[in-house]
């Protein structure tokens, strides 16, 4: 990635490169801005952890000490800098010194409003560890209302959940849908009583913010990182512990649709301001 110089195209200059991912900000352009989704976690907040790939032997801590290199040089030679949460930006805080403001990426999909308060629970995300959809079919065991709870996603944790609900005799109450269109997903979110997203420490949050500009109450977790950047607890939905107990009665409390619907109706406010105007008038030079 240093090797690479993008003065030039195709015999046309470049007038700006933006980076976004590791290891983007390595290469080489006198003008470079910083819109960082995120650093290599495994080298850096995940470090020490099952998600992380880098372990203590000598070759693991020279590639991560590597890894620190490269982000400290690439990344101060941009000019300007973001991060697109506050945790991100912290993060690049915490571990390189660096200061980014925070500018947060647009609302991705469009028509989503509150066209219906169905009896269900929607959860969008891959189905890995991370996303901790598992806390959540879990808890599904002790939800007494009739709510019925949608999985959207694919992954790795697909096929063990899938035996969890079987196991528990879920299998009417709880379904597995995988990848879905733009336009289902759309319908999904326009329809249901709440939206589930509790990653581990996310980076952002699509899953939220999609589900606000719906107009639907948020369900989501007290470490679940940039998510809290939009939703406030009792306000825009739950901020709840992921014990199975205690999430079942936060689930519980949404077989009122009243409620959801007054948690959810401040939502499309929160992300209003989240337009690609803001976005491009940061990043590139009037």
């Amino acid at each position: 990635w240093r090797m690479l110089d993008l003065g030039q195209i195709n015999n046309k200059r470049v007038d700006l490169v933006i980076c976004t991912k590791y290891p983007t900000w390595a290469v080489q352009h006198p003008n470079k801005a910083l819109w960082l989704i995120h650093q290599h976690r495994q080298a850096y907040d995940l470090y020490g952890t099952p998600l992380s790939e880098f372990t203590p032997d000598p070759a693991s801590v020279e590639i991560r000490r590597r890894v620190f290199d490269i982000d400290r040089l690439g990344i101060k030679e941009c000019r300007p800098r973001y991060a697109i949460s506050q945790v991100v930006a912290d993060r690049l805080r915490k571990f390189c010194g660096i200061h980014a403001d925070v500018l947060h990426p647009p609302v991705p999909r469009s028509g989503l409003r509150p066209e219906a308060f169905e009896p269900f629970v929607l959860s969008v995300a891959r189905l890995d560890a991370a996303k901790r959809v598992r806390p959540l079919v879990e808890a599904w065991v002790r939800v007494e209302s009739p709510l019925s709870l949608v999985v959207v996603g694919d992954g790795p944790e697909r096929a063990d959940l899938e035996r969890l609900v079987s196991a528990h005799g879920l299998s009417g109450r709880v379904s597995f849908l995988g990848r879905v269109s733009d336009e289902r997903l759309r319908e999904l979110y326009n329809t249901c009583r709440a939206v589930f997203y509790a990653p581990l420490d996310e980076d952002y949050g699509y899953t939220a913010v999609e589900a606000l500009a719906a107009g639907k109450p948020v369900i989501t977790a007290p470490d679940s990182g940039g998510v809290l950047e939009f939703v406030k607890n009792e306000v825009h939905g739950f901020v709840t512990s992921l014990r199975a107990a205690e999430l079942a009665r936060t689930i519980d409390r949404l077989e009122d649709e009243h409620l959801a619907r007054r948690l959810g109706e401040g939502g499309p406010a929160r992300v209003a301001t989240l337009t690609w105007d803001r976005v491009v008038d940061a990043l590139v030079p009037g």
